[in-house]
């Protein structure tokens, strides 16, 4: 993979800066040009998306691919186009009947230059997602890829180069380095989306300029089965949200709440789930692997720690398959029961096919236990108890939250997704996005004849009887 060197980011940088100067407002056509090539480069290339990214992984479900990258950017391209003209309107707003007959309205205008960081777990939907928000607000885009997904990283920026000019947007290549160079720019907006660690350092170089960020991040997101629930629906749905690219997803459930007592009874009906979707693991395509030996090796320690500290430790692997780390990157489903809280397993964000159960007693424990942590990117309650599901959904604070299933708030486009307090902060997708990356800026029109002289000096009666009205009025 190419490195892009400090000077070209620059240069590309002032690039992108001068021709929105040029072109500070691009008209509705300009901005549905830009989608609209974005469309034609995902629809033209999605083999060849489907492949690179499969090669990055060493084994990674096309079908997941194609629903999770493929799918959902289609959907936000289409839904953004069919909806940028009221996004783009200047729009009146109420005025207080003290303004009278002056009036108010709200003018979207793009911020500038956008940078966006984007991850290795989902290298297309989560650089591009972003990208077509930024391009509807008629933003100019740079966009730094994960140097994990090097076959990706090359096929995007190709692309990308085909399709726009490289003051429209633009991708640069490489390492750590790189991306420390990047997020040093001044840009007008800049959105990362990976780890809270990484994200710190990137609020930090973003402060440094005084940029806006979007930060979308991750976190332990629990799944709570109440006693209320379909315990046979649930674990199916448990199952698939977990191991979706091999649990490799920011929004996976991270570890899983069962009422007291029933820890056994949920462990064996999730291995029945997992058993029933992967009957092999090592030669089945649907399967999918761990990005790098790295983080492979990392979830085996945490996994060890767990056994170690006296958790109950439940490997899936139906077909009794052998895992040779110098052979494949899969990494067996886990389930490991009653780990202590000071494991890294309940400290760290998993990020892979491992999941925790622990038990509760009661929901008051169950929001307890949710409280206790950072504010987690997403939340999965499972019942028919309104009462229950009401105090958890008032009790507890997430990014986002799925009802009897997991994952699917993240595909809805007239919802935001984003994060609070450690698992981030702002929000994109539809309609959010593209005031994300707008500055709506407020405008009050003065009326031609309008009462406000009264407040000039010199002070006396009249103001103070004028303001003593407004005071009751206002």
């Amino acid at each position: 993979m190419e490195t892009t060197s400090p000077a070209v980011i620059g240069a590309r940088f002032e690039a992108q800066r001068q021709a929105f100067l040029k072109e500070p407002l691009p008209a509705l056509q300009a901005r549905l040009s830009r989608l609209d090539r974005l469309l034609a480069l995902t629809e033209a290339n999605e083999a060849a998306i489907v492949s690179a990214i499969d090669a990055d992984f060493s084994g990674r479900a096309s079908q997941e691919t194609r629903l999770a990258e493929l799918f959902v950017v289609r959907a936000g391209i289409r839904h953004a186009k069919a909806h940028l003209r009221r996004w783009m309107r200047t729009r009146r707003v109420p005025t207080g009947l003290h303004f009278r007959p002056g009036h108010n309205r709200l003018m979207p205008q793009p911020l500038g230059v956008v940078g966006i960081v984007s991850p290795w777990n989902y290298p297309f939907q989560l650089a591009i997602a972003p990208a077509l928000a930024a391009l509807a607000a008629g933003n100019r885009v740079m966009l730094k890829p994960s140097e994990l997904t090097p076959a990706f990283s090359e096929l995007i920026a190709r692309l990308i180069g085909k399709a726009f000019d490289p003051d429209e947007m633009t991708v640069l290549t490489g390492d750590a380095e790189t991306g420390k160079a990047f997020t040093a720019l001044p840009f007008d907006h800049l959105f990362f989306t990976g780890s809270t660690a990484v994200g710190r350092h990137v609020a930090q170089a973003a402060a440094a300029n005084l940029t806006p960020v979007t930060l979308e991040l991750g976190g332990k997101s629990p799944a709570i089965l109440d006693p209320s629930c379909d315990l046979d629906a649930s674990v199916g749905r448990i199952a698939f949200g977990k191991l979706l690219n091999a649990g490799q997803t920011c929004i996976a459930p991270d570890y899983l709440l069962v009422p007291k007592g029933r820890a056994d009874t949920v462990a064996g009906k999730l291995a029945d789930a997992i058993a029933k979707m992967y009957p092999t693991l090592v030669s089945n395509p649907d399967y999918t692997a761990i990005i790098s030996e790295r983080h492979r090796a990392r979830l085996a320690e945490l996994v060890q720690e767990a056994r170690d500290a006296g958790a109950r430790v439940v490997e899936v692997n139906p077909a009794g398959e052998r895992f040779e780390s110098n052979e494949t990157r899969k990494f067996a489903p886990t389930l490991v029961l009653d780990p202590p809280q000071e494991t890294r397993l309940m400290r760290e964000e998993i990020f892979g096919p491992v999941l925790p159960i622990l038990e509760y007693d009661g929901v008051d424990e169950a929001i307890a236990r949710v409280r206790a942590g950072d504010h987690p990117l997403a939340l999965y309650w499972f019942g028919h108890d309104a009462g229950a599901r009401e105090r958890i959904l008032s009790e507890t604070l997430s990014g986002g939250v799925t009802v009897n299933d997991c994952l699917w708030h993240i595909g809805q486009e007239d919802q935001p997704f984003g994060g609070v307090g450690a698992s981030g902060m702002g929000a994109y997708h539809g309609e959010w996005g593209f005031n994300t990356f707008s500055k709506l800026k407020p405008v009050f029109h003065q009326a031609r004849f309008n009462g406000t002289v009264l407040f000039r000096p010199p002070y006396g009666r009249t103001f103070e009887r004028i303001l003593g009205l407004l005071k009751r009025v206002a």
